[in-house]
């Protein structure tokens, strides 16, 4: 299966338990450690309405929006959220936010569907989203990836993200890294 058998959408109001499967699953591979700044056990612990919540926050507005890959049997494959961080503000590092910008978090695909294409299409329908926004329009989105997780750290890289040189710690192991990724907004996107 590939992304041709997917339809890349944002994600709906009412559809937390979905949100909520997808997450988990993706705090219970293998990579989770180095990819996600959550455990299992803290996700499986938030009550409905946090999940109520984040479905509905990402399902419309400015602030934030998750695309989903949803195969044809509706089981959703793949997930990327893209954030906007205001200018002014601090982020989830409590480092302080410089410039509006879009913020890509919560990337997973399921084993299985890794390399078909999939994350292409999703992180393609995240950036048109994050370069259709206006007043103000966003001219870089970020990322930020663990020093060991080689693998999204490539993908990143040939997706043209470049690495900025900023470095931060992971909250609660600070002797762990965090490198910050840019995607600047291309040229004739205005």
């Amino acid at each position: 299966m590939n992304e041709l058998q997917h339809v890349i959408r944002p994600v709906r109001a009412d559809e937390w338990e979905k949100v909520k499967e997808l997450r988990i699953a993706g705090l219970k591979d293998p990579a989770a450690p180095v990819a996600f700044l959550e455990t299992v056990e803290q996700a499986e612990g938030h009550p409905d309405e946090f999940w109520r919540g984040r479905a509905e926050g990402a399902s419309h507005g400015r602030a934030a929006r998750q695309f989903v890959a949803e195969a044809a049997d509706g089981r959703w494959d793949g997930s990327v959220t893209v954030l906007v961080e205001e200018g002014g503000t601090v982020d989830f590092f409590d480092q302080d936010v410089d410039r509006t910008q879009g913020h890509v978090v919560g990337v997973f695909v399921r084993t299985e569907q890794r390399g078909t294409g999939l994350t292409e299409a999703l992180f393609a329908a995240a950036l048109e989203w994050a370069w259709g926004l206006e007043e103000p329009v966003l001219d870089r989105v970020r990322l930020f990836v663990h020093e060991g997780n080689g693998r999204a750290g490539g993908f990143y890289r040939k997706y043209g993200f470049e690495p900025t040189g900023v470095v931060v710690p992971v909250p609660g192991n600070p002797g762990a890294k965090e490198l910050e990724y840019v995607l600047r907004r291309p040229a004739g996107t205005l």
